[in-house]
């Protein structure tokens, strides 16, 4: 669904580049409380695996493909300000690097692919994980539902921008019937692949997943015939535990893999949003993307003859400079975190709690 330059008229891109902005800057803040020393990382690591899945385009119907937005994912893992800020991390590399989405439409796309996609799936996990069984499956089942619908709403959320600056004299409604169509179908790949990454990394370190935190009841023990908390459990060992450096490398070197090997085998159709708009006229004032003489231009590095091995060096390049740039955003974040809380805020907390003690 990236939206090249030209669909959308100057006006309506500025204005998306304004909400953008804005909230990039709010999840900058909101990512201070959602990052550790474990999960900055690992939000590099999922900006990475987006990167990657993006390339793998999967057939959907009638000559169309579609791919994963990340949007879902990234906020049930690693938090939705977090998320926000994953996605749009891959939609600049993407644009600057590989001329894949306008350079003048990317407040269109974080709009769109970052910020709808977000939100509308947080919402809607967090409030299934509050009605279901506080289960890892309720957990997965969640993540599922919330990712389906989360393309449709992106699709959605294109077809007003374009009724309000679109390019091009078209009939609003037809767009949107073919965007949601089409998108709910794509919506059915996205869920598969969201739940299936949730589940996985649920299954070695749930405390890794942010929209699992905070899942599990404390038991309840009758005493003097009323309910009370039972003691909290031992921690487990970190020793006992999976590292989370190996749940990290193990992301890495998957999506090493499907960037620069499973990627061959995408599918050649065209997405969704380009099939809705050759179909419809949307594109007929398409512009060409301004880096397009890029070395990795359309994810091919320029002056290698083999196609495969074309596609795979674009898509392990694309990998380490996306999990390169995440990360060092997301440890610049969780830094400035640290560095905000001052001494004097230290102090007092350790003023606090040893009077705490001493009257106790």
């Amino acid at each position: 669904m990236h939206v090249p330059d030209g669909f959308i008229n100057a006006p309506t891109s500025a204005a998306t580049g304004v909400i953008a902005a804005g909230a990039v800057a709010v999840s900058l803040r909101g990512a201070r409380r959602e990052l550790d020393e474990r999960t900055a990382p690992l939000a590099g690591l999922v900006a990475a695996f987006i990167f990657a899945v993006q390339m793998l385009n999967f057939p959907v119907a009638a000559g169309t493909s579609g791919h994963l937005l990340g949007g879902a994912l990234a906020a049930i893992l690693v938090g939705p300000y977090t998320g926000v800020l994953c996605v749009s991390v891959v939609l600049l590399m993407q644009g600057i690097l590989f001329a894949d989405g306008g350079l003048t439409a990317l407040g269109v796309n974080i709009t769109n692919m970052a910020i709808v996609t977000t939100v509308v799936a947080y919402a809607l996990f967090r409030g299934l994980v509050k009605v279901l069984p506080r289960t890892r499956r309720s957990v997965t089942a969640a993540a599922f539902v919330a990712a389906l619908v989360s393309v449709p709403a992106a699709a959605l959320a294109f077809t007003v921008m374009y009724a309000i600056g679109g390019t091009t004299d078209v009939s609003i409604g037809k767009v949107a019937t073919a965007m949601v169509g089409v998108h709910l179908l794509i919506g059915i790949g996205e869920a598969v692949i969201t739940a299936l990454t949730v589940g996985a990394v649920i299954a070695v370190r749930p405390d890794l997943v942010y929209g699992a935190r905070g899942l599990t009841q404390r038991l309840k023990l009758r005493v003097n015939g009323e309910l009370v908390d039972a003691p909290e459990p031992e921690p487990v060992p970190a020793a006992a535990r999976t590292s989370h450096r190996k749940v990290w490398a193990a992301g890495l070197a998957a999506s090493l893999v499907l960037a620069g090997f499973v990627s061959f085998y995408a599918s050649a159709n065209p997405d969704g949003l380009e099939k809705v708009a050759a179909d419809h006229g949307i594109d007929k004032k398409a512009e060409d993307h301004a880096v397009a003489d890029s070395p990795l231009a359309d994810y091919g590095v320029e002056d290698v003859d083999d196609a495969r091995l074309s596609g795979g060096l674009a898509g392990v390049i694309g990998v380490g400079v996306t999990v390169v740039a995440g990360t060092g955003v997301f440890w610049a974040v969780r830094r400035r975190r640290t560095d905000d809380t001052s001494p004097s805020e230290t102090s007092s907390t350790a003023g606090t709690t040893s009077t705490t003690s001493t009257s106790v």
